[in-house]
């Protein structure tokens, strides 16, 4: 099915790379008007200028001037807005007993603070265009938790509960909200956290890319994400809200 979003303006915010890359990207080829959104904006304009139509602007997504901005952008620009990916993400990992507030702070205010601010400032755009889609990216580590990355898995718990939220207030005015949460996938951000997983484990340096593989078959792509993040934007899911999609490959599914 193509052009599956045609006429509808999206936004995604941590879009430079990985998965927002991957969504940002998808969206276009369906025929939304995208603006990419990240904070480097070098970045941004880069995916930017490989989709037809799309226009980027860089977004610390923890500063509630600058997703008002972001906003207003695609409104302005685009004259609305139908989708909104709060996808921006970080991940440091450090055992619960060696992290401070600060450390807590600076994954939390991305991960959780960023998804509330996206969408409390998104959704009044999209209910005023006749109404739409959120799509927020939690992860697996929502319901298992995982050694190393507790304040990471703590937002995105929270995210879980917040897309919930969001759903039921939304309903009314046309605006479905539903969370993907993917496992393992191969980008920058699980590749960087290796080491610390190894370590933690008692893994020699690769062998976590044998337990991933044993776990949930290998890496996911950021191809895979963005099929499912397609599906939640577009009429495909119209009965879909409040949900949470599992995409890890069976990661969650076994003790062994």
């Amino acid at each position: 099915m193509r052009d599956a979003l045609n006429g509808r303006v999206a936004i995604v915010t941590g879009a430079g790379k990985g998965l927002g890359r991957a969504i940002a990207e998808r969206f276009g080829a369906e025929g939304a008007t995208v603006v990419v959104s990240d904070i480097d904006e070098a970045a941004a304009k880069s995916v930017a200028d490989g989709i037809a139509g799309a226009s980027y602007l860089a977004c610390d997504v923890r500063d509630e001037a600058q997703m008002q901005a972001l906003v207003a952008h695609a409104v302005d620009r685009h004259g609305g807005l139908h989708v909104m990916v709060p996808n921006a993400g970080v991940g440091r990992p450090e055992p619960l007993l060696e992290m401070d507030l600060a450390a807590w702070r600076a994954v939390t205010s991305v991960n959780l603070d960023g998804v509330f601010l996206s969408i409390r400032y998104a959704a009044p755009a999209i209910i005023a265009a006749g109404g739409g889609t959120i799509v927020t990216l939690a992860s697996v580590t929502a319901t298992t938790g995982s050694p190393l990355i507790g304040h990471y898995a703590a937002a995105k718990a929270a995210v879980v509960n917040l897309t919930k939220t969001a759903a039921t207030e939304f309903r009314p005015h046309g605006v479905r909200v539903n969370a993907l949460l993917p496992g393992f996938i191969d980008t920058d951000l699980v590749t960087a956290a290796q080491p610390g997983f190894e370590a933690a484990l008692g893994l020699p340096a690769g062998g976590f890319d044998g337990l991933i593989a044993q776990k949930q078959g290998g890496y996911g792509t950021p191809a895979d994400v963005a099929e499912a993040a397609l599906f939640f934007a577009s009429e495909r899911s119209r009965f879909c809200t409040g949900s949470g999609l599992v995409l890890d490959g069976g990661l969650d599914a076994s003790l062994l």
